[in-house]
């Protein structure tokens, strides 16, 4: 059951970037062009995503578990360093130069375009290669520890 319903999350989530465009690169650089012909489309669907998930929060929040586990598992917060800053900045150039984050990314992949194939191989060695780069000790005992 917890598998099935992933798997209708998923195939939700990927309707709804279709739907809204977002797997369309033009229509996401168009929203990212601020200074040129900017596209504020995307902005009514962030919108309605931010409002969907406080609602959501709420409810999920209120029943005190998760339905198909036995606890919910936030992540512990985490400081701000030149890491975190680096991924950060890496990620908005690619998304800038290429269109896609990550999400519309994997959805696209069904239109059989290479590039898109390209840019998700891409995305899969840039992450290989984060859990590749050494950690430094602090960073290792607070994930040990939270």
């Amino acid at each position: 059951m917890k598998i099935a319903v992933a798997i209708l999350a998923g195939l939700l989530f990927g309707l709804g970037l279709s739907i809204s465009g977002m797997t369309q690169p033009a229509v996401v650089l168009g929203f990212l062009d601020v200074a040129g012909q900017w596209n504020s489309r995307l902005l009514f669907v962030m919108a309605g995503a931010v409002l969907t998930t406080a609602i959501g929060y709420r409810l999920v929040w209120q029943r005190g578990r998760p339905s198909f586990g036995g606890a919910f598992l936030m992540p512990a917060p985490q400081r701000v360093d030149g890491r975190l800053l680096l991924g950060a900045a890496l990620f908005g150039i690619g998304w800038g130069l290429a269109g896609y984050c990550p999400g519309p990314a994997l959805a696209s992949l069904g239109a059989g375009l290479w590039p898109v194939g390209l840019l998700v191989l891409m995305m899969v060695v840039g992450w290989w290669l984060a859990a590749k780069l050494p950690v430094r000790r602090d960073e290792k005992a607070a994930r040990l520890n939270p």
